[in-house]
């Protein structure tokens, strides 16, 4: 019985570390997740780099983006975009 009153704190511990660490993970890969999923055409991105600009073309892994005066295109890995900046899409626009 000792025993395991003395396993008790490690235990809580543990319970209280997976609370605090990878429930809000969880949370945030999914966001992330279907962030990427509702990537549309012309919705203005910025990459994990800093990189700001529109998208022109999106396929299965990678997106072409638009960016600068000169209308200079980048293609990258959907895992490079960072965040949605502005959506062309009617539902969102609605939203603000």
């Amino acid at each position: 019985m000792q025993q395991i009153v003395s396993l008790l704190p490690i235990i809580l511990m543990l319970v209280v570390f997976y609370l605090v660490v990878f429930i809000p993970e969880n949370k945030r890969k999914k966001k992330y997740a279907a962030l990427l999923n509702n990537l549309k055409v012309n919705d203005e991105v910025m990459t994990k780099g800093g990189i700001m600009g529109k998208l022109v073309n999106i396929q299965d892994n990678y997106v072409i983006l638009e960016s600068g005066p000169d209308r200079t295109k980048i293609k990258l890995g959907k895992s490079g975009i960072g965040s949605v900046i502005n959506s062309n899409s009617g539902d969102l626009v609605e939203k603000k």
